[in-house]
C-alpha cells in the first residue's frame, strides 16, 4: 500500500509541475506534442486538444514535449509561430518558471487544506526547565501554560521563541498555573545554540522546552490563507538554504536522500494521518519546485539561465556550448540521483 501511495503522490506532483509548463506554453501559442507522466515505454495514451496525454512505464518524473524544444536534442529548432524556440526569451522564461510555480501554488493549496481540516502545533506548555537558566531563576515550573508575553497573546509554542528572539531586554510572562494567572519577569540570556542545519549560533534564550502537548488551531478562512502563505514561504526558504549549506559543505553529502527515502517518508505519513500525508506532499512539492529552479543545465533553472544570457547578450549560446552544458547537467543530476540511492541503501543496511 505504501508503494502505491508513493507512486500516486509522485505522479500527482509531477502532473501539476508539467501542467504549469503546459498551460503557460498554450497561453503563448506553443504547440505541445506530448504531456507525459513517467518516462520510457508508453502504457496508456489519449489524443486531446492536439496533444498526446500519456502514462509511461517509469513513474519517476514526467515531461511536456513542445514544438521546438526537446531536452534530448538541445539544439533543436523548428519554424512557426507555434514553436517554443521562436518565442521571445521572456516568454520562454515564463513557460519554464510555470512548472516550479505550479508546485509552489499546489503546496499553498495543500497547506490551506490542512488549516481548514485542523492544523496542529505544540501547545505553549512548559515541559522541562533548564537548571540555573533565566526561566528557572524566575520560578517557571513544568506544566506551566504561557498565555501572554508583554502585550502579545500566546497561542502556540512557536510564538514564544519569536517574541524572545525579536525583542530586547526583560520580558513579562503571564503563566497559567493551578487555575491562577501568575506574572513573571524574565531576562533572556544570549547563549550558544544550533540552528536546523546544526550550525553553532548565539540567540536569546530562557531555558525551557515544550511539553509535547498538541493543540488544534482554530483558523478562519483569512487566517488559513496566511497560514498557507507562511508555511509555503518557510518551506521554500528552508530548502533553498539547505541546498546552499550542502554546496558549502555544512551539510554532509551523506545527508542527501533519494527516491527510497522519499518513498519511505510518504509511506509512513500515509499510515499516520491524512494531515501528515498532506504535509509531506506539500513539502515535497516545494522541494520539487525549488530544485527545478537550480541553475543546472537540463533543469528549468538552467534553461532560464540560458534565456537570461540571450536577453543580455542578444544572442543564443552556441549549439556546441549549449549541448556540452546540457550533457554536463544530466551528468550532475545522474550523479546526485546515484548518491541519493547509495545513501538510502546505506541507511537501510545500517538500520539493520
Amino acid at each position: 500500500m505504501g508503494t502505491i501511495t508513493f507512486l500516486l503522490v509522485l505522479s500527482f506532483l509531477v502532473f501539476f509541475h508539467e501542467l504549469g509548463h503546459f498551460l503557460a506554453a498554450r497561453y503563448f501559442g506553443v504547440k505541445v506534442h506530448v504531456f507525459s507522466i513517467g518516462f520510457g515505454k508508453q502504457l496508456f495514451k489519449k489524443e486531446w486538444m492536439g496533444t498526446t496525454w500519456q502514462l509511461a512505464l517509469i513513474p519517476l518524473g514526467g515531461y511536456v514535449k513542445m514544438k521546438g524544444q526537446d531536452d534530448s536534442k538541445p539544439s533543436l529548432s523548428e519554424e512557426g509561430d507555434d514553436s517554443y524556440n521562436t518565442k521571445k526569451p521572456w516568454q520562454r522564461i515564463v513557460i519554464l518558471f510555470a512548472g516550479p510555480f505550479a508546485n509552489f501554488i499546489l503546496a499553498a493549496v495543500l497547506f490551506f487544506s490542512i488549516a481548514l481540516i485542523g492544523a496542529t502545533s505544540w501547545a505553549p506548555q512548559v515541559g522541562t526547565v533548564m537548571k540555573d537558566s533565566p526561566a528557572y531563576k524566575a520560578g517557571i515550573l513544568p506544566n506551566d501554560e504561557i498565555v501572554k508575553i508583554n502585550n502579545h497573546e500566546i497561542k502556540v509554542w512557536e510564538d514564544i521563541g519569536k517574541i524572545i528572539i525579536d525583542t530586547n531586554g526583560p520580558l513579562k510572562f503571564y503563566i497559567q498555573r493551578d487555575n491562577k494567572l501568575i506574572a513573571k519577569t524574565i531576562n533572556p540570556l544570549v547563549s550558544d545554540s544550533h540552528n536546523m542545519f546544526k550550525e553553532k549560533i548565539r540567540k536569546r534564550m530562557i531555558g525551557i522546552s515544550p511539553s509535547g502537548k498538541i493543540v488544534e488551531l482554530k483558523l478562519t478562512i483569512g487566517q488559513s490563507l496566511v497560514y498557507a502563505y507562511e508555511k509555503t514561504i518557510f518551506a521554500s526558504t528552508m530548502i533553498f538554504q539547505g541546498v546552499q549549506k550542502l554546496i558549502q559543505g555544512v551539510i554532509p553529502s551523506s545527508e542527501v536522500g533519494g527516491v527510497i527515502s522519499i518513498g519511505k517518508v510518504i509511506s509512513d505519513a500515509s499510515e499516520s494521518s491524512i494531515i501528515a500525508l498532506l504535509s509531506i506532499t506539500a513539502l515535497i512539492s516545494v522541494n520539487l519546485g525549488v530544485l527545478n529552479l537550480l541553475p543546472i543545465p537540463a533543469l528549468d533553472g538552467g534553461h532560464i539561465m540560458f534565456n537570461i544570457y540571450e536577453m543580455i547578450r542578444r544572442k543564443k549560446p552556441s549549439d556546441k556550448v549549449f549541448m556540452f552544458l546540457t550533457i554536463m547537467g544530466w551528468v550532475i543530476l545522474g550523479s546526485l540521483m546515484l548518491l541519493g540511492i547509495y545513501n538510502d541503501v546505506n541507511r537501510i543496511f545500517l538500520n539493520d
